[in-house]
């Protein structure tokens, strides 16, 4: 059976061994082997592979895609100002190698398992731009300390009963959400789409993720569903598949689903990210119940540091043109550089006990990519505890009146804190920091230029 090595140094079986997807695929049960991996905007991107060639071919010595999968926008178009792929390097290829701990089924594709990808160039070395690889080199710094990263995503989104080609075709207007009112906690209100939320949930199961539970939120139909934490890496590959797989089964129900960051002028979809550490011997390094709200020294700094590079690191958190819409007061998205104890005002939120002793990135939206987001997180946590940094005096009333420095309210801002970061620049590298300064570059252009309906319908007639 094939096992893999988590970074806590434990051995783990994977959802599905490779000996397991052979005798399926012998018997007729798996037909296509999917290998993909999250792109820069967070999305999965990869092939359809018959499952016998998967087996006799692609195991053993990978698959390659044109390099431009990390250099295009949104809408997939070609861009200058990449220096890992353009048309005066020629798009030449990656290599794709599948990592078997993350082997699944797929319940939602019938006869479909799908493998997370690592990329590399030809000569075999990693592609430092990949975002796996990314948070890859953070969880390598954290073990070279003998500590390990647990984290926990909790992704919001909102459904509406139009199919997404009706959506699309109509512009994205007048669409019908699932819930016409507020459903936050609702058992009514998840009851009118239970059937979805059902399917999402034991399918998700099926496909080797520990589902929590879902909850109504505040927009309209806007809901939530938790999977338990696991070590980061893990995390990050589940919530990966998870957002393209609850996609796909709200189209097979005929519906559609969102995670943008702000859709309307009520509640975005937050994607709240948790986090903690162990040491060697698995005990929890944050977590002192003498200590300051049960802190440990190295939670203070860790916490500290994360403070100290919110501004600049948030390019990480709020990727996109629409990411800065959702930080509003009063909104339950963050708008203040401040931290409290069980504080949902604030950046910030510390909540538990124990090894459940954790702290909560409370900026990042729906649109998030979960490995930049935990890989900027413990970069600036390691500086925390590197520079021994002192932790800010806690927030226990309202962050939103408070005088505490403002996060960025622009990508444009965001951008240009992140390109001139010394310490992203010591964490991740110039490489890096440079890939991602362009796609903010490239996003910022493209909605600089584009004339909007409110234009339209604010200067047609009355301007």
């Amino acid at each position: 059976m094939t096992q893999r090595v988590t970074a806590a140094g434990t051995e783990a079986t994977p959802p599905l061994p490779l000996d397991e997807l052979t005798r399926l695929v012998e018997q007729g049960e798996i037909d296509t082997v999917v290998l993909a991996f999250t792109d820069m905007q967070g999305r999965l991107q990869g092939k359809r592979f018959a499952a016998r060639f998967f087996l006799d071919d692609v195991v053993g010595h990978g698959t390659e895609g044109c390099n431009y999968l990390l250099a295009v926008d949104a809408d997939m178009n070609t861009v200058d100002g990449y220096a890992m792929s353009s048309w005066e390097h020629g798009y030449g290829d990656f290599a794709m190698h599948p990592d078997l701990s993350t082997l699944r089924r797929t319940p939602w594709n019938p006869g479909t398992a799908l493998v997370t990808a690592d990329l590399a160039r030809l000569d075999g070395t990693p592609v430092p731009a990949s975002p796996r690889q990314i948070l890859r080199r953070q969880l390598d710094r954290l073990a070279e300390r003998g500590w390990s990263a647990y984290a926990g995503t909790e992704l919001e989104f909102m459904v509406f009963r139009d199919t997404y080609e009706d959506a699309w075709t109509g512009g994205y207007r007048t669409m019908t959400p699932a819930n016409l009112y507020n459903v936050d906690y609702s058992v009514l209100g998840t009851g009118r789409v239970e059937p979805l939320l059902r399917r999402i949930r034991n399918e998700m199961a099926a496909a080797g993720m520990a589902v929590e539970s879902a909850k109504g939120e505040c927009n309209l139909g806007q809901h939530e569903i938790v999977f338990r934490y696991d070590d980061a890496l893990t995390t990050c590959d589940q919530h990966s598949v998870y957002k393209t797989g609850a996609k796909e089964i709200a189209a097979q129900e005929g519906r559609s689903l969102t995670f943008m960051a702000k859709y309307d002028e009520r509640e975005g979809n937050s994607c709240h990210i948790h986090l903690s550490l162990r040491d060697s011997d698995g005990a929890p390094l944050l977590a002192d119940d003498s200590g300051p709200y049960g802190m440990s020294k190295p939670m203070r700094h860790f916490l500290a540091g994360q403070l100290a590079a919110l501004r600049e690191f948030t390019l990480l958190y709020a990727p996109n043109i629409n990411s800065y819409k959702r930080f509003s007061p009063g909104s339950f998205a963050p708008t203040s550089v401040a931290w409290g104890p069980d504080n949902r005002t604030c950046a910030y939120r510390i909540v538990g006990r124990g090894h459940s002793h954790r702290l909560e990135n409370r900026l990042p939206g729906g649109d998030v990519n979960p490995y930049l987001a935990l890989a900027g997180m413990i970069a600036a946590g390691l500086d925390g505890i590197d520079r021994e940094l002192e932790l800010p005096q806690a927030c226990t009333g309202n962050a939103y009146t408070g005088d505490a420095e403002q996060v960025p309210a622009t990508l444009r801002d965001a951008a240009e804190l992140w390109a001139d970061s010394a310490l992203a620049r010591e964490s991740f590298g110039d490489e890096v920091v440079d890939h991602y300064r362009n796609m903010a570059r490239v996003e910022q252009q493209a909605y600089d230029t584009a004339v909007t309906d409110w234009e339209r319908y604010r200067s047609f007639e009355r301007m």
